[in-house]
């Protein structure tokens, strides 16, 4: 059942963050030190989870007027459950609720559980001339951060309102 985070969970959410994280070594990425996602929740109230404990969760924000999933992570000992499926429904019922017209993330393009996972899910890619200038700052920092080790894309799910 996906709920909201609590603020004691997320040292946990932080082992499942890095613990998927270690399975992109299979494709031959590996994060810069200093990358873990949840070290900078400021707000329990952006991360939804699911599992007690955590074994997966989706942590989001605001960019251009859109929800935009920062993370998605599933512990590896959970994965092939529909827990990342359900997270990411999660994720856009909530934006349906707030008003937003869309869902946007970054992602690798080539890594099975990224991209095409996403399409699968109703994302598709966004071609850079139609990112906004927030997407556009996000990228630029994934960049900046060095996250960007294999080939990114930006990616939306229109909410159809």
């Amino acid at each position: 059942m996906v709920r909201w985070a609590e603020s004691g969970e997320l040292a946990r959410l932080i082992e499942v963050e890095q613990a998927a994280d270690g399975l992109f070594l299979q494709v031959g990425i590996e994060f810069p030190p200093g990358t873990t996602m949840v070290e900078e929740v400021a707000d329990v109230g952006t991360v939804l989870v699911e599992g007690e404990p955590a074994a997966g969760f989706a942590m989001f924000g605001w960019v251009d007027g859109n929800v935009h999933l920062d993370q998605l992570a599933v512990h590896p000992d959970q994965m092939r459950r529909g827990i990342g499926g359900r997270l990411v429904r999660a994720v856009l019922d909530h934006a349906r609720a707030a008003g937003a017209p869309a869902v946007t993330l970054t992602t690798f393009r080539d890594v099975p559980w990224n991209a095409p996972w996403y399409e699968r899910h109703g994302f598709t890619v966004l071609p850079e001339r139609e990112w906004a200038p927030e997407v556009r700052k996000v990228v630029e920092h994934e960049r900046e951060l060095g996250i960007e080790v294999a080939p990114r894309v930006v990616m939306r799910a229109d909410l159809g309102r």
